[in-house]
């Protein structure tokens, strides 16, 4: 569904990427795991077209995401699922009409139809009942549950998950972590998820990719992660203060500052 190829990418003369690159399978989740700052937000940006490679390639269900127009481009996108990181509910609609909104943009469906397929995709993640409520009459939890409503209502064959158990408590992260595996093996789409959440992604996902360095550190089955002798790889799936990746931001020499005339 996914083919990264080749792929570099810097900002501001700081490397992203130097050359990843990795399959995402159909039907399958896959995880996009890695330290703050290794670019898996960045990586999602450039599935959707939102950001260009410097070089090496970005292919979509067949298609090369950097060399599509912009009317190409948005059809594509049509057939993609979106959950932001904090929901992104708009405020102003209740549940029902946030649900309807992609359906209402992209379609000319009549109004019996969109109300049929709003109330399914709304009782598929439990909240058919919460149809009239506002965005901020919900929980997290609830606001989580009906953004992924949302983006599954116009059917996707790529689901993309941005940081989906931010902020949620234990049993809402149940939940969530359930309709993830539920609606990719009832509807058959492809979904893929940035995280850290070690624990939650290994019970979910098939495949996962580390980054770090602006290179793939490991990939491969939860078990085989979990398993691995490498460095970076442990620190990262164990929690471990101390490893590969450093503690302190890169700086000059700390007494060496201190001791420096003020301007």
């Amino acid at each position: 569904m996914v083919v990264v190829r080749g792929l570099h990418f810097s900002i501001n003369g700081r490397v992203i990427f130097s050359g990843i690159d990795l399959n995402v399978r159909r039907g399958s989740v896959t995880a996009i795991m890695g330290p703050s700052g290794t670019g898996k937000t960045t990586l999602l940006r450039m599935m959707t077209g939102q950001q260009r490679p410097d070089s090496g390639n970005v292919e979509v269900d067949g298609q090369d995401v950097g060399a599509l127009g912009r009317t190409q481009l948005l059809d594509l996108r049509r057939r993609m699922g979106m959950l932001f990181q904090n929901g992104a509910l708009l405020t102003d609609f209740d549940v029902f009409e946030n649900v309807a909104f992609p359906l209402r943009e992209h379609t000319r469906l009549p109004e019996r139809l969109i109300r049929h397929i709003v109330l399914t995709k709304l009782q598929t993640v439990g909240l058919r009942g919460a149809a009239q409520l506002m965005p901020a009459e919900l929980s997290g939890g609830m606001a989580r549950r009906v953004a992924l409503a949302r983006a599954m209502v116009m059917d996707p064959r790529l689901l993309v998950y941005d940081e989906p158990f931010a902020g949620l408590d234990p049993i809402s992260m149940g939940v969530v972590l359930r309709l993830i595996r539920q609606t990719n093996d009832a509807l058959g789409i492809t979904s893929i998820i940035v995280s850290h959440d070690v624990q939650e992604i290994c019970s979910v996902a098939d495949t996962i990719y580390l980054l770090s360095d602006g290179s793939i550190a490991a990939a491969g089955t939860p078990q085989d992660l979990n398993g691995s002798d490498a460095q970076i790889v442990r620190q990262f799936m164990q929690g471990l203060p101390d490893g590969p990746v450093p503690f302190h931001y890169p700086a000059p020499d700390y007494h060496g500052q201190l001791l420096e005339r003020a301007p």
